[in-house]
């Protein structure tokens, strides 16, 4: 059996597959800049990616796609022409060898990481951001991650102390939001307001024991779709003040932080407004997945009603 004129690849202790198994640490995926993408949904997007980099004229992003024969007939991107010779057939046995999971999907690809500096971020002039402040979690930044993709967020970044979103496990919680939203990495958390600040992009924090409350920002821009008087409404046209008008409509920036511990003094003094999502059960708080969603969705929402 072959399969793009290749043979089955059938040991599981061979030097390639032993090769892909590596990029599983971090150490590996940083000095070869790739990683490990598993499953029918994050291989199809990877492809998707792949092909629209080809034709902008630059590098595709994937390597190579190891599936079995079952992976092969649940995937109909794999049986594209244009993917043929970067497609590989495994054995069972070779796929869990390659594989983070104990129970891969069928397939795996190696990918090459893409990711943007901060200053190509700004450039880009992006309306929303999420940001990672010492996210540790991967299936939380994983989750992140997916949430700005469907608030339909320009961009994510990462801070230095955060878990690297090319984890197996951060990639697998995207389910393919990883290839469609821009990532900038390894930033320092103190270029943040240096780089923001003079783009017009307001910093707002999520902060449980934030003085402003999002369900009233969302009720004032609300409010201010409605007004017929530009002389009142406040001005949306720069960053927001601690203890000022907080306008949602405006570009912004959302910081989210520790799992445990939350945002640090330094964080929350790097932003413009510390923002509250308002608890009405017994809770004491919220997953910071739960609460990204929730902050996304609400400048998301602002954006494109400011927008009709």
């Amino acid at each position: 059996m072959s399969f793009g004129n290749h043979e089955v690849m059938s040991n599981p202790r061979a030097d390639r597959v032993r090769d892909v198994a590596r990029l599983s640490a971090a150490k590996e995926r940083s000095k070869r800049g790739e990683f490990l993408a598993e499953g029918p949904q994050a291989i199809r997007e990877a492809l998707r990616r792949h092909h629209e980099l080809e034709a902008a004229g630059e590098p595709g992003i994937v390597q190579a796609v190891y599936a079995t024969s079952v992976g092969l007939d649940r995937l109909d991107e794999l049986n594209d022409p244009r993917n043929r010779q970067l497609v590989r057939e495994v054995t069972p046995e070779v796929l869990i060898a390659m594989a983070d999971t104990v129970t891969p999907q069928g397939m795996v690809a190696v990918c090459r990481t893409e990711t943007i500096s901060l200053d190509e971020l700004v450039a880009r002039q992006p309306k929303l951001v999420a940001v990672l402040c010492r996210v540790q979690d991967p299936g939380n930044a994983g989750t992140i991650l997916r949430a700005a993709d469907a608030a339909g967020a320009d961009a994510l970044v990462i801070t230095s102390e955060s878990v690297d979103i090319f984890n197996p496990k951060a990639v697998r919680s995207t389910v393919g939001s990883l290839f469609h939203v821009p990532a900038a990495t390894g930033v320092s958390v103190t270029d943040l307001a240096a780089v923001f600040g003079p783009a017009g992009i307001q910093i707002l924090a999520a902060d449980g024991y934030g003085s402003l409350d999002l369900d009233e920002l969302q009720e004032e821009s609300v409010r201010r779709r409605w007004l017929t008087s530009s002389e009142s409404a406040p001005d949306a046209g720069g960053a927001a003040e601690e203890g000022g008008v907080v306008v949602l409509e405006n570009p912004t920036a959302w910081l989210f932080g520790n799992e445990a511990r939350g945002l640090s003094e330094e964080e929350l003094a790097l932003s413009d407004a510390r923002v509250a999502v308002p608890l009405y059960g017994i809770a004491e708080s919220l997953n910071v997945g739960t609460a990204a969603t929730v902050c996304l969705y609400a400048s998301a929402r602002a954006q494109r009603r400011a927008n009709k």
